[in-house]
């Protein structure tokens, strides 16, 4: 958070200097209060996500109230985004306002367990408060994106203390270091919210199983609503994105080696038994 704001106020410093970074700064307040409010709304607008209750998804939200009960954590509202791209992301400000959507696509490809598994992982965001810093992470990253937009028309004038240097340095390191902070921030979380969603459903297997499938679909699949919302990539369970950067510039870490961690934690000593026996 502090990074992505301090790259902001950066950018915007090389675009206008000290009244540009003041702007900047202004605007980055703004952009946390705005984010730290409304952001869940935001991306489940964003997707199209519609709510879905008992009666019209029976299966998944009886799947996610045990799951909360497990969890020992309040019921999220549950949305669903029509998407043949198997996939699902949580997000909210804490888990008194958070919300879990799943696509069709995931709906459609998995049973219960596998199901549960996915349910379980998304329930660990939120019992880790990660959604906050996700959200509000993929609305800064967005905003650093546009401003880069920004200084390639308006940049390069006598505001600018750089001129065309800091034009380029703003359009173009900007939004990689914005890359770079998401990527960091998701890879972390992710494994934690393995872990996290493993001890909920009481069985690792099921979300390693579950990530093999997701990982080989996502693959063939499109989800044009997160190609053209990059800066969201990092909330879903599974890269929704085709292509890109590995390494530094993953938003995820390997599928291959969250599900070897999650064998190593089935292969433990059995724990708690989940709410399927």
């Amino acid at each position: 958070m502090a990074g992505l704001t301090g790259l902001f106020v950066t950018a915007g410093f090389l675009i206008g200097g000290p009244t540009g970074m003041t702007i900047a700064f202004l605007f980055a307040v703004g952009t946390n209060l705005f984010a730290y409010w409304n952001s869940d709304k935001a991306v489940l607008s964003m997707y199209g996500a519609r709510e879905v209750d008992a009666r019209t998804a029976p299966r998944l939200v009886q799947l996610v109230r045990q799951l909360s009960q497990t969890a020992g954590l309040p019921m999220p509202r549950v949305c669903i985004v029509d998407s043949p791209q198997p996939n699902a992301f949580a997000t909210g400000r804490d888990p008194e306002h958070a919300a879990v959507c799943v696509t069709t696509g995931l709906l459609q490809r998995v049973g219960d367990e596998e199901l549960a598994g996915v349910l379980a992982h998304e329930l660990g965001h939120v019992r880790n408060r990660d959604t906050l810093t996700m959200t509000i992470t993929a609305t800064i990253a967005g905003a650093v994106s546009m401003l880069a937009n920004f200084a390639l028309f308006f940049g390069g004038g006598r505001r600018n203390p750089l001129g065309l240097i800091g034009v380029l340095l703003v359009s173009l390191l900007a939004p990689i270091a914005a890359v770079l902070v998401q990527a960091t921030i998701s890879r972390t979380r992710e494994f934690e919210a393995d872990r996290a969603g493993a001890e909920i459903s009481g069985r690792p297997l099921w979300l390693a199983s579950a990530l093999a499938r997701l990982e080989r679909a996502a693959q063939v699949t499109d989800n044009p609503a997160a190609d053209a919302n990059p800066a969201t990539a990092h909330m879903f369970i599974v890269n929704p994105l085709h292509g890109g950067f590995s390494g530094l510039f993953a938003s995820h870490p390997s599928t291959e080696e969250r599900i070897a961690r999650l064998r190593a934690m089935a292969g433990a000593p059995a724990g708690t038994p989940g709410p399927w026996g």
